[in-house]
């Protein structure tokens, strides 16, 4: 199960960290840094805290796989909420409204946070039974 999950957050965290350097391309080609906050929190939290935590699960097993599923699960929501609700509260594409941007944003790093404190009672769910190798 954790092998599973460490794959699939490490390809989310890939796919994050092509975009935040193709933001970061377009921020420096274009001379407008419009993107900034969006770029430095698809990097931070899209490709270093997913990559992370996807290393996490290829090196230890958890006592618990529904806490690594649940981890998983509000990681991969949550990195995305975040990211996408930032963009859309901050440069209001295609006239979205305020209201829903808003909530988008705020729900989207409620539900990053989280998958942080699922992420702390995992470490201490590390079944040292079992040696991989």
């Amino acid at each position: 199960m954790e092998r599973k999950w460490g794959i699939r957050l490490i390809r989310l965290a890939a796919i994050f960290g092509l975009i935040g350097a193709m933001l970061g391309s377009h921020m420096a080609g274009s001379g407008s840094y419009q993107f900034r906050p969006i770029h430095a929190h698809i990097l931070v939290v899209g490709w270093l805290s997913v990559f992370a935590w996807g290393i996490f699960y290829s090196v230890f097993k958890i006592k618990s796989a529904k806490l690594v599923a649940a981890h998983g699960w509000t990681a991969i929501i949550g990195s995305i909420g975040l990211t996408v609700g930032m963009w859309l509260n901050t440069l209001k594409p295609f006239g979205i409204n305020d209201t829903f941007a808003l909530l988008f944003y705020i729900i989207g790093g409620s539900i990053l946070l989280i998958s942080f404190g699922l992420f702390i009672i995992s470490t201490f769910m590390i079944d040292s039974s079992s040696n991989r190798k």
